[in-house]
């Protein structure tokens, strides 16, 4: 069973729209950090932050090409987080 300060974690990573903007890309393929500043029209040091945090919190994965490190959606991870909203707030799939 996930804690409410489990959960209380997860959704304050996701409750930074950057953050969900930046998975949003992420579902469509893997990026560099370069690519997904340009899309957001955000600078380069602030896109690694918020990434920073998502590697962290193991709902993106880096990928090494060359010079650049590639980073790609944890579906996994997202997947789960959902089912243990889902088990917390008692309610299974159906």
């Amino acid at each position: 069973m996930t804690s409410p300060e489990s959960l209380a974690g997860m959704f304050k990573i996701l409750s930074a729209d950057t953050r969900l903007r930046i998975l949003n890309l992420l579902k469509e393929r893997s990026l560099c950090v370069n690519s997904i500043a340009c899309s957001l029209k955000m600078t380069a040091p602030a896109v690694s932050q918020h990434l920073r945090i998502l590697r962290e919190a193991q709902l993106v994965t880096p990928e090494r090409r060359g010079y650049f490190i590639h980073y790609r959606l944890n579906a996994g991870k997202l997947e789960e987080m959902l089912r243990e909203t889902q088990a917390f707030l008692g309610r299974g799939e159906e």
